[in-house]
């Protein structure tokens, strides 16, 4: 997943001059992507129960073959049709691959979401860097794509060896999936989402806007919330061997809005720098650990379904976030739209409450 969205997010520049379009429809057309993820609240469960075993190496294989389209669009309606295909692929894959981990995770006893994510945090980086060498070297997207293919084939076998999803009892076949911990745990991770939305978009508009940076400052900004992501997964995924799931998100949601209040009031670059900093450390661990605790607070053939949920529910902050941004800083100015996200981190503190009481035992099978 890591490869696929690094190489594309190093590629939007070529995309959208091959499509010929102005920057707000290309945004629209992005859209598209999102249009496919709705359906796999309801497809991922069905996919995972179907295919049991192969439904992880299905799924990267899909999402390797989805790329094909957008990499050889060359007008707007194609490579929108191609995004949908991209969202759907992308969307069943993360949720079998976050539903194979939350099963390990209730195998081993261990806490392993942190890792998972640091690992496309990590992935995301490296390929975005070896895209630019490879755009240097003028390579036609539809071979860098095809490379990444390659990479997906080799991994097939690695991919198959995951466990199989939970059976579902007989007794159990009717049950339907408690509504509490996807609701609250949806709300803590898309908040999470939102709040890195809005940092990766607006921090370098904020930086050369609102502190007189120039453009090379200004990129520093998400390059520092990027970097700090990755080694704030990795550092919470020791802290998670330590501490609860809700202790950890109450201490990161804490963080991450101090940070983001911090570059919200800051006089000058340097000081913003260290607010985002900051904020990537803290926001990096609270989607991984949302879905983690929406796993493990359900019964185990109900896992895929429950993090699809909590999913579709976290993806809505992809189109909040552009909104709710936008708006507050035409009207108020960015200083007051960051303050509001470090307002609506804080907000993740009530559901974090709620959990903590059914957090300390994994749920039964229903009878």
């Amino acid at each position: 997943m890591g490869l696929y969205w690094g190489v594309f997010a190093a590629h939007v520049p070529v995309f959208r001059d091959r499509l010929g379009v102005e920057d707000a429809t290309f945004g629209l057309l992005l859209l598209g992507s999102s249009v496919g993820l709705i359906p796999t609240m309801w497809l991922a469960p069905l996919f995972d129960r179907a295919l049991r075993r192969a439904a992880l190496p299905v799924a990267a294989g899909l999402l390797a073959l989805a790329w094909v389209t957008p990499a050889l669009a060359t007008t707007p309606l194609v490579f929108a049709s191609g995004m949908v295909g991209v969202g759907l692929a992308s969307g069943l894959c993360d949720v079998v691959m976050n539903a194979r981990v939350s099963q390990i995770e209730a195998q081993s006893g261990r806490s392993l979401m942190n890792a998972n994510h640091g690992l496309f945090s990590l992935a995301y980086g490296l390929a975005a860097l070896a895209s630019g060498v490879t755009r240097e070297a003028g390579l036609p997207m539809l071979a860098v794509f095809g490379g990444m293919g390659a990479v997906t084939l080799l991994l097939l076998p690695l991919l198959s060896r995951a466990p199989a999803p939970a059976v579902v009892p007989e007794e159990g076949a009717a049950a339907r999936l408690p509504l509490w911990p996807v609701v609250l745990c949806g709300l803590i991770v898309m908040i999470a989402f939102l709040s890195e939305a809005t940092v990766e978009s607006w921090s370098a508009l904020h930086i050369e806007r609102t502190l007189g940076g120039g453009a090379a400052q200004g990129a520093l900004g998400p390059a520092l919330l990027g970097l700090t992501m990755t080694l704030g997964r990795f550092g919470g995924q020791a802290l998670a061997e330590r501490l609860s799931e809700t202790a950890v998100i109450r201490m990161a949601a804490l963080v991450s809005a101090l940070g983001t209040a911090l570059a919200a009031m800051a006089p000058v670059p340097m000081v913003a720098y260290l607010g985002f900093a900051i904020t990537g450390l803290g926001i990096s661990v609270i989607g991984p650990m949302g879905l983690a605790l929406a796993g493990r607070m359900v019964a185990a053939h109900q896992r895929a379904q429950a993090i699809a949920r909590v999913a579709v529910i976290a993806f809505c902050a992809f189109l909040i976030a552009p909104v709710l941004m936008g708006g507050l800083s035409q009207a108020l100015g960015l200083r007051a739209a960051f303050g509001a996200v470090a307002l609506l981190l804080l907000m993740i503190l009530p559901p974090v409450m709620a959990l903590r009481r059914r957090a300390a035992a994994p749920v039964a099978a229903p009878a």
